[in-house]
This record gives C-alpha cells, sequence and structure tokens, in this order.
C-alpha cells in the first residue's frame, strides 16, 4: 500500500464508506479544494483499491459491513502509514481513543460539516508531506535515519532492536518534549505487544547504554523522559 504523498497536483482521498448517498456530493465538493475522492462501499473494495492504486490519505466509516471501521484501520495499518480520518455516527470519546490507538490520524463524529473534513484532511496531508520530507534527523554526535532504521553514534553505526529504535525516533522527532510513560506506551504498542508500564524505564536504560558515551536521554521525574541533545 502506498503511503507517501503523491507527486500529482491533486491530492487522491479514499473514502471507505457504505452510505451511498454520501461519497459522490462529498467527491464534488472535495473538487473544489483540489481533492480527487474515490468511493468504496465496503472494507474488501477499499483495501483492493490501497494496494493498486496510490492514495494519499484514507477515511474510514466506524459501522461498516464484513467489518468495522477499528479492524480495517487495523489492518490497513500492519502495511501502510497512509494518513487516516476515522468517521463515526457514535460520538463515545471511547471510539475516539480506540481508534487514535490504533494508528488513525483524526477522528470526526458524523454528522460533520464537509468543510471541517477538507480542513482536516489538509492537515494530515500537510504533516506527511513533513515527514517525507524530513526522514533524517541530525544531532551532536547523534544521527537518526527514519527511512533505513539506522543509527550513528559519533560516526559508528549502532544496533537497535525495533522497539529500541521506535522509542528513540520518538524522542527525536520532538527533542526537549517530555513524553510521559503512558504516551510511549500507546506509540510502542504495535513494536511489541508484551509492553507494560516497568518496561518502558528497562527499555530507556537499555537504550542509553547502547547510546554511551552520549547522554542522550533526559529522566523528568513523575514525567517522563525526553531527548536531551541539540539538532545540527
Amino acid at each position: 500500500m502506498a503511503s507517501a504523498v503523491g507527486q500529482c497536483a491533486m491530492p487522491r482521498i479514499l473514502l471507505i464508506d457504505d452510505d451511498a448517498q454520501l461519497g459522490p456530493p462529498l467527491a464534488e465538493y472535495f473538487r473544489r479544494f483540489e481533492l480527487d475522492l474515490q468511493l468504496a462501499g465496503r472494507p474488501s473494495e477499499g483495501l483492493a483499491k490501497l494496494r493498486s492504486t496510490h492514495f494519499d490519505a484514507a477515511i474510514l466509516d466506524v459501522m461498516l459491513p464484513e467489518m468495522d471501521g477499528f479492524a480495517l484501520c487495523r489492518l490497513i495499518r500492519k502495511s501502510s502509514d497512509i494518513p487516516i480520518i476515522m468517521l463515526t455516527a457514535r460520538g463515545e470519546v471511547t471510539d475516539r481513543v480506540v481508534g487514535l490507538e490504533l494508528g488513525a490520524d483524526d477522528y470526526l463524529p458524523k454528522p460533520f460539516e464537509p468543510r471541517e473534513l477538507v480542513a482536516r484532511l489538509q492537515t494530515v496531508l500537510r504533516r506527511q508531506r513533513v515527514a517525507v520530507s524530513s526522514q533524517r534527523l541530525q544531532f551532536d554526535g547523534l544521527d537518526i535515519d527514519l527511512d533505513t532504521h539506522t543509527v550513528s553514534r559519533q560516526g559508528k553505526v549502532v544496533s537497535l532492536t525495533g522497539t529500541e529504535f521506535a522509542l528513540l525516533a520518538l524522542l527525536a522527532r520532538e527533542p526537549g518534549k517530555v513524553f510521559a510513560r503512558d504516551d510511549i506506551l500507546n506509540h510502542l504498542r504495535g513494536h511489541d505487544a508484551e509492553l507494560f508500564s516497568r518496561a518502558v524505564d528497562i527499555l530507556v536504560s537499555r537504550l542509553r547504554k547502547k547510546l554511551e558515551p552520549l547522554d542522550c536521554i533526559r529522566t523528568v521525574r513523575n514525567a517522563g523522559y525526553a531527548l536531551a541533545l541539540a539538532r545540527v
């Protein structure tokens, strides 16, 4: 499945929703903002389109035949980092939390204003463009390549596990920001299902040892962890 923002002038968006009354007028509205909205009425149809065609973002309804939008989001996330916005007629906070934990980028309850959906789409597309253009993070003594998942410490390659790399990348994307253990757990859950709160401390300890003599990760008492290096 394609995930990067395409080079075409009009971003292509996939809507997976079984409401036949929603798609056509929404597609016409999207064209006013130079967004090409393609439609799929069933998850199986949507998955087939994602495999065969490049899309810049996907919009998933929660209430779908074959499988619900949460299961669909989980399935898409196994092979793609395409931006995803969830739609649902149910306004429960639980639905929103579940969707975001499964990897959705945003969430909009039905009924919604089309202009708000367009605005949210434009926001996630901008985020994706920044991510695509910034795949290398460089700090004083530390180089992180997000494409190849390689890390160099003072010019020497450091071998990290997938979970260790995911933690370092999380901290490095926002150096100085303090991430609580719960935030780290939610981010890493897809990398290691057995992670628990104490395991975050162990993981940080392992990562610190591998990055020595650099003093990379700062502990903020009763708050969490932050990357303590300056960008170059």
